[in-house]
């Protein structure tokens, strides 16, 4: 079995960057993960790809225009022979150019139930709403944030004493479920981006 080449771009702590990694230990898994990108040094998740044996690099955003950063970021993908981006807390929005150049092999996950609650601060959100149901998507990334054909979805109940941490904690127990089978849907190809939709099939 051909494994796809995958990259993980993180921000932070990388919880869902673990879950992948996680995932990709199982022998019959499609993907490998052979690189972990961020745009912070300090990012927590750097120590435990390092641990688990995966090449890391730092690409800071600071100072450089949209464009530019993307540029770097692309080139390092590319020195790494990527095949999919998965991104998992990645703080920065990619210009249109990287979203195309990517487009069907750039995957995201978002903590809630898309189009609903784009963006940040996401729990907050969904609270004041007053949603009763929320959760997280993972979805193809396109040039409009977080508007990308959905490939996988979870549903959350809104508890009534629920606060935007307690949401979030619950979501991120389904964020780490789905977006380990997102990712083994488009590395099997059972899923693709075909004219701006997720067409699913064999």
């Amino acid at each position: 079995m051909s494994r796809k080449r995958t990259a993980i771009l993180i921000s932070g702590r990388g919880s869902n960057m673990e879950a992948l990694i996680e995932a990709a230990h199982a022998p019959d898994f499609p993907a490998e993960i052979v690189l972990v990108l961020s745009n912070r040094a300090d990012a927590g998740g750097l120590a435990k790809a390092k641990a688990a044996g995966i090449p890391t690099q730092v690409i800071p955003h600071k100072g450089l225009a949209r464009a530019d950063f993307d540029a770097q970021i692309d080139e390092a993908l590319r020195a790494a022979r990527v095949e999919i981006v998965c991104e998992a807390g990645f703080m920065r929005i990619h210009s249109a150019g990287f979203a195309r150049a990517w487009a069907g092999r750039l995957i995201n996950i978002h903590p809630s139930l898309l189009p609903a609650f784009k963006g940040v601060h996401v729990h907050a959100q969904a609270l004041e709403a007053g949603v009763k149901i929320s959760g997280c998507t993972a979805h193809f990334i396109v040039p409009e944030l977080d508007s990308g054909p959905i490939i996988a979805q979870a549903a959350v109940p809104v508890l009534p004493d629920d606060t935007a941490e307690t949401l979030a904690a619950r979501i991120l127990e389904q964020e780490h479920r789905i977006y380990p089978e997102a990712l083994r849907m488009v590395a099997e190809g059972k899923v693709k981006l075909v004219d701006g939709k997720a067409v699913f099939g064999d």
